[in-house]
């Protein structure tokens, strides 16, 4: 799959980030990583984000990282197309992003850098050095510490044929608009805030239809439900699953810091595809909060 055609697929319909299974001493295990990607791959998702942040990429270490996608690329091959995160200093991501180039995926996230802030300039160098160093498609994650401007995306796009992809996770919609109305179809934009199931229909008004489900993971079916009612202005549909599911979904992943990535692993867990525990820093959610989310989930019924 080359970049333009990659940039059709995201551009097609509703996205995914699948968690990476532990085991109980907090190692990678592959027999239930693939047995949960191919549960997940005939739900209809344009493509899945593997080592993304809900599959905990920043706890990973290169051995394990090369497993991940290795695995992903295997079990999805002919079913459904699979990019991998990459981050980092740009050394770093680089060898991330090549190593997953090598093991056949199709793309990938470009996910923040470490810490260090940086201007635009250095953002730009940074970018485009990743971008440069492979030949298949990137898609930048304007989220946390990379906060790329509309110059700075439009000059990247003149200079990486490549970059094909701009995932949002700020929610500046000044800047959204900015870089939407600059830089037109040149790029597929991605809804990337965190649960964007609750900014989907406002982000559908800016030009950015599509959007990445972490909820997927447990309740496929409904997740794709959301989509189609959003796609197709099923307003109804879409307020009923805000009032019965997402807000008090929200208000259990608002506990804590890092609950974003727990609760979706509680979520895989009590739908019967046991993931495991996080890693640190992050922390499982307790006893009561799993019981309130069990709840959540039965009232949306058989996936």
């Amino acid at each position: 799959m080359n970049p333009q055609e990659l940039k059709q697929t995201l551009s097609a319909g509703l996205l995914s980030f699948p968690i990476t299974d532990f085991d109980a001493q907090g190692e990678f295990r592959p027999s239930t990583y693939a047995a949960r990607l191919e549960w997940l791959a005939p739900y209809g998702a344009s493509a899945l984000f593997v080592a993304g942040g809900t599959g905990e990429f920043f706890s990973l270490t290169t051995s394990e990282y090369s497993n991940v996608v290795r695995v992903a690329v295997e079990t999805c091959r002919g079913k459904v197309p699979i990019l991998a995160g990459a981050g980092g200093p740009t050394r770093t991501a680089i060898a991330f992003a090549q190593e997953a180039e090598r093991l056949g995926a199709q793309g990938i996230l470009l996910m923040p850098h470490y810490l260090t802030e940086a201007s635009q300039d250095g953002l730009v160098a940074h970018v485009e050095a990743i971008c440069n160093s492979v030949k298949f498609g990137v898609v930048v994650y304007n989220r946390g510490i990379c906060r790329l401007n509309a110059d700075s995306v439009e000059l990247l796009a003149a200079r990486c044929p490549n970059l094909i992809g701009f995932k949002d996770g700020i929610g500046d919609i000044e800047l959204m608009v900015s870089i939407r109305r600059r830089l037109g179809d040149r790029l597929s934009y991605l809804g990337g805030l965190p649960t964007a199931e609750l900014f989907a229909a406002p982000y559908k008004a800016l030009g950015v239809p599509v959007y990445s489900s972490a909820v997927f993971n447990f309740l496929p079916k409904m997740a794709i439900d959301f989509y189609t009612a959003i796609k197709n202005d099923d307003h109804a549909t879409t307020g009923r699953l805000l009032d019965t599911f997402f807000l008090p979904y929200l208000a259990i992943r608002n506990k804590k810091a890092g609950y974003a990535v727990s609760i979706v692993k509680a979520g895989a867990t009590i739908a019967g595809h046991d993931g495991g525990p996080v890693r640190t820093p992050l922390i499982d959610l307790n006893a009561e909060e799993r019981e309130q989310l069990k709840a959540l989930i039965l009232t949306q019924g058989p996936q």
